[in-house]
């Protein structure tokens, strides 16, 4: 683990795993205050755009009327499986990527 304090003076891995554990208010904080730590603004892009695309998950799985049910467990389990995974990954200061939000995030971040 790194002792890289982040800009809102935590260290990288603990703000870059709150991304995670409070998905859309860590990640949109997160984005709006860090100034320097990529490592945390990497996270907060990624955790961002795969929580996103679950809520869209689950809201479109309340439009199918006979496999939705199946459709939003599903989305449950990914998200909770996201949550814990990405926490841990987080937490040990890992560049973890998730298969197409890691890579979005990575583009976005060379443009900040």
């Amino acid at each position: 683990m790194s002792p890289f304090r982040s800009s809102v003076g935590l260290p990288d891995y603990i703000a870059a795993a709150l991304c995670y554990l409070f998905p859309f208010a860590g990640g949109i904080i997160f984005l709006a205050l860090e100034k320097r730590s990529r490592f945390v603004l990497f996270h907060s892009l990624q955790s961002l755009l795969a929580y996103g695309a679950l809520m869209v998950g689950h809201v479109l799985a309340g439009l199918l009327p006979f496999i939705g049910a199946l459709v939003a467990t599903l989305c449950f389990l990914l998200g909770f499986a996201v949550w814990l995974v990405m926490t841990y990954h987080a937490l040990q200061g890992h560049w973890q990527k998730l298969p197409w939000a890691g890579d979005i995030a990575e583009r976005q971040l060379r443009r900040l």
